[in-house]
């Protein structure tokens, strides 16, 4: 939308008229008078070209002090946000099918997490979120960012076996942590998610949470895993602990010290209703605001102007 911010400006159109018409001219000290010839106006078509470059000229002048400007469409932004940082386990471990689709089908942890977490992170706009997968060692997969659909895409091409059999929930936690360091955001949260215990990596668990409790990083971990399952042998199917190796107990622990939660998921309903009790906990920032680009035209008016001066600058000095 195009607009003039000091639109009273063009007030001052006819301040020239007012000059001519109310102020005394200034005679010639030696002015020779030449008889006006028939026919003639007393105007000559080089003083007409000369008044309408002369009011041109005035009216760009003032309709660049008139701030002439242009307004996009208005934009929403959300001063506030969070920044999360999703966690995932990729030990060997993961690979375990005790989980079940919605068809009954067996299904392995991590298909079942990339299912219910792709889903968090869609309900997630405003916030900057970023992955961390983890197993013999822990790397960043996605930094923070607000471009929902890369943190999807990222999780969903998790690969069990990538980096190992092992579980390194320390140095996720300290991988996690070191990524908000040096940002300005104050809510910080990371949602770690693992079915075992720490049994790689440089850095112990308690160690890398009391690194993030020192930096205001709130912690929600999730332990994945039912707690029986069928297993078949050679003497016949027997019922075991497919969990046994969840350490809930350093999980609990975890949370605790940064004044997260400890949750358990034993199947794929559980672990959505883990992830929607933790949208609630952490609601998405509601507060926006609406802003405008603007751009300032002055400059063209001016342009104009100035270019008009120089015509007429030209045309005195050659014709008088």
């Amino acid at each position: 939308m195009f607009e003039f911010i000091w639109w009273w400006a063009f007030a001052l159109l006819p301040l020239p008229w007012f000059v001519y018409r109310f102020t005394r001219p200034v005679k010639p000290v030696s002015a020779i008078t030449l008889p006006v010839l028939p026919g003639d106006s007393g105007i000559k078509p080089k003083r007409r070209w000369s008044a309408v470059v002369t009011c041109l000229c005035w009216l760009c002048l003032i309709a660049a002090v008139a701030r002439p400007v242009w307004f996009g469409e208005p934009v929403q932004i959300q001063p506030e946000h969070r920044d999360m940082l999703l966690a995932v386990d990729l030990s060997g471990s993961m690979s375990i099918e005790d989980m079940a689709d919605s068809q009954g089908n067996a299904i392995d942890r991590l298909t079942a997490v990339k299912h219910v977490v792709s889903d968090f992170i869609s309900n997630r706009q405003g916030d900057r979120l970023g992955l961390v997968l983890f197993a013999n060692h822990a790397y960043l997969q996605t930094p923070l960012t607000f471009d929902l659909s890369t943190v999807q895409q990222q999780l969903k091409r998790a690969v069990l076996g990538l980096i190992g059999q092992s579980t390194a929930i320390g140095e996720g936690l300290g991988i996690a942590t070191k990524t908000f360091i040096h940002g300005e955001t104050p809510q910080r949260v990371i949602i770690l998610l693992s079915d075992g215990a720490n049994t790689s990596g440089v850095i112990h668990p308690m160690e890398a949470a009391k690194l993030a409790a020192e930096n205001q990083v709130k912690i929600y971990t999730v332990g994945i895993g039912a707690e029986e399952m069928v297993q078949r042998g050679l003497f016949g199917n027997r019922i075991v602990n497919p969990s046994q190796d969840l350490d809930e107990k350093t999980l609990t622990q975890i949370a605790t010290l940064t004044g997260g939660q400890y949750f358990r998921a034993r199947n794929p309903q559980e672990l959505a209703e883990i992830y929607q009790t933790i949208n609630e906990l952490e609601p998405v920032s509601s507060a926006s605001q609406t802003w405008r680009p603007r751009e300032e035209l002055f400059r063209f008016p001016l342009a104009g102007a100035l270019f008009l001066s120089v015509l007429l600058a030209v045309n005195w000095r050659r014709y008088g």
